[in-house]
């Protein structure tokens, strides 16, 4: 995906910036000529052509004539024009985006010019990133010819007009690219949205499916219907359901002008937008609106759980983004106000996401004893438990993460409830074993905490599984706190090759075959041991991933037991989908008797404390 997450997002949009047609025609993505083209002949429809590469890539045009729609003076500087005299072709765009650089911008909107330079397909964040290219006019020579002009009529883009299916497959004669494949707008929706690039395009009165995010973009579906959940937004149920009817937006205006509106998902984007139809690096094809409609807020609140039952062992799972003591002491408060008024106080919480003692603060610091007491003691003040915790300190800079942050998962648990189990010292390099007690029929850990097969190169430069033995009403139960790699490196659903390459997965295969052949080994001692597997698994619950973790019947996804409506702790790019899990051995809660929740605080909202929902399982051992 454009921001995998996981990955850090550059705060000036340095993807916008200049062309990168060199590096994609190295990749081979693009032809490139040096012939000129007459006037005579060249309009805004021959540049764009009928394929994803305009026919005229590289060469010099002169005197392409439109209107302009819309001007942007910052990013990547420009304007877009669009020919009013459309051809009868509907794979053809009619508009195309006109890059200045740093040049000034003399135009305006309602200007009709005539523009001389050089076709070029940009690739926005590089070829190796996968992205489709956008066709752009570059070195601009530009006249106006008039000013005022009538803007050329949006085509309205909704329901009826945007395919079910999303993408046609890509040729296996050209690397799955669907680069050269001829476009079909009334089949696929990405060719709709393509026929469209650089022209002025509008919604409707549209819903929010992804709130408004720290660079001022949000994203609407114009398929209110389309694997909708009950809470607003869109699910993201497999991967051949991609959620056509989503659509990023943008403004033209800079916010110094025009603040953006605020918008969490299932408030309304009333009165819509218009604008020229852009593609960038973060998400793909993006109205950039020139008109903005105003946010209906329908009045979102963040969820609670119910508090267990006496006999009710609570564990839950919690990305905390980062935290560590030079974070501001309100966000301490809000995290740790979330764990006792929106998670009820769960027994055992596994964190992810502990940052060490300084933070991003590169000098070899590892511990991180004072972001524990600083965020148990918020937990305290919260009206909480005293949490005790259990770790493990991770080598300097070998997990991955903020360079500095040395970022780990941490077992909290509630002592007036559960205990812990502590046996030997676990370190950061030393694996936990499984063995059977001294009385046998029981299983134990070698080390408690310990970490799982922590020498295995699939936990290079990411995060080690922690291990702990807990006891609750006199029986055992095995914990696994995980935080699998993450999808930096995968492609976009918007990629030229269709299906998109999912390059990250491969590693998540096998952290989770480490995962499940540890559980396997815990169930070999005792068949019917209580064994929990959570943690932020960056991965889908229909994934490759989870499928290896629940291998051989020794784990269950618990967020399965969920309507699919219901299935989401995370928001990316409109589409609400699983990252976080917890899963279950088949002894779990009696055969699956238990109590499942997704608990909807940050992922849907524009305020968020963590960009992740955390995760809460009851059952009785």
């Amino acid at each position: 995906m454009p921001l995998i997450p996981g990955a850090t997002r550059p705060t000036v949009r340095s993807a916008a910036i200049a062309t990168v047609v060199a590096t994609a025609l190295a990749a081979g993505l693009l032809a490139a000529t040096s012939s000129a083209a007459s006037a005579d002949e060249v309009r805004v429809h021959d540049i764009q052509g009928t394929t994803r590469l305009s026919p005229l890539n590289g060469q010099q045009v002169t005197d392409v004539t439109g209107i302009v729609t819309g001007v942007r003076s910052y990013g990547s500087k420009g304007f877009w024009i669009q020919d009013p005299k459309a051809d009868s072709d509907a794979a053809t765009s009619e508009g195309v985006f006109v890059y200045t650089g740093s040049a000034a911008l003399t135009v305006k909107t309602g200007d009709a010019v005539r523009v001389s330079g050089t076709v070029a397909e940009y690739v926005p964040g590089g070829a190796a990133s996968g992205n489709q290219s956008l066709t752009q006019l570059t070195k601009p020579t530009v006249t106006v010819d008039s000013s005022g002009n009538a803007l050329p009529a949006p085509v309205t883009v909704d329901a009826k007009k945007v395919p079910s299916a999303y993408a046609p497959d890509g040729d296996p004669a050209n690397g799955s690219s669907i680069n050269a494949l001829p476009l079909k707008p009334r089949s696929y929706a990405l060719d709709l949205y393509e026929s469209l690039e650089g022209m002025n395009v509008r919604v409707g009165t549209s819903r929010v499916v992804g709130a408004t995010d720290p660079y001022n973009e949000l994203w609407i579906t114009v398929k209110p219907r389309e694997n909708a959940d009950r809470r607003g937004g869109t699910v993201y149920g497999s991967y051949t359901a991609q959620n056509t009817g989503r659509l990023q937006i943008q403004q033209l205006a800079p916010v110094s002008e025009q603040p953006f509106p605020k918008a969490n998902v299932g408030d309304v984007l009333s009165g819509g937008a218009e604008g020229p139809l852009d593609f960038n690096q973060f998400g793909g094809y993006t109205l950039t609106a020139r008109t903005l409609g105003k946010v209906t807020d329908k009045g979102l609140v963040r969820e609670k759980t119910r508090r267990q039952a006496k006999g009710e062992l609570a564990v839950a799972t919690y990305n905390v983004e980062n935290l560590d003591p030079t974070d501001p002491q309100k966000k301490f408060d809000a995290l740790a106000g979330a764990v006792v008024s929106n998670l009820a106080s769960p027994d055992i919480l596994a964190l992810e996401e502990i940052q060490d003692d300084n933070g991003a603060k590169n000098d070899g610091t590892v511990s991180a004893e004072a972001t524990l007491k600083k965020f148990t003691d918020a937990i305290v003040a919260a009206g909480g438990p005293r949490y005790e915790w259990r770790s493990i300190a991770p080598e300097n800079n070998k997990d991955g993460g903020e360079p500095g942050g040395n970022i780990r998962q941490v077992f909290l648990f509630n002592p007036e409830r559960v205990s812990f189990t502590d046996r030997g010292e676990g370190d950061a390099t030393t694996a936990t074993d499984v063995v059977a007690s001294s009385s046998g029929g029981r299983a134990e850990l070698t080390l408690s905490p310990g970490r799982i097969d922590p020498a295995n190169s699939a936990w290079a430069d990411s995060r080690k599984p922690l291990a702990g033995e807990f006891s609750f009403r006199g029986r055992t139960v095995f914990v696994v706190a995980n935080h699998f790699g993450s999808k930096g490196g995968d492609e976009g659903l918007t990629s030229h090759h269709q299906p998109p390459v999912r390059s990250s997965e491969e590693k998540r295969v096998r952290q989770a075959q480490a995962v499940n052949s540890f559980v396997r080994d815990v169930r070999k001692v005792h068949k019917s041991a209580d064994v929990i597997v959570l943690g932020d698994v960056n991965d889908f619950e229909f994934s490759e991933t989870t499928k290896t973790l629940e291998s051989g019947g020794a784990l269950k996804s618990a967020v399965k037991s969920l309507p699919r409506s219901e299935r989401y702790s995370y928001v990316y790019q409109g589409n609400s989908q699983v990252l976080d899990q917890i899963l279950t051995s088949p002894g779990v809660g009696g055969a699956g008797d238990f109590a499942y929740d997704s608990v909807h605080i940050n992922a849907e909202f524009a305020e968020q404390n963590s960009d992740h929902d955390p995760q809460v399982l009851r059952f009785r051992p």
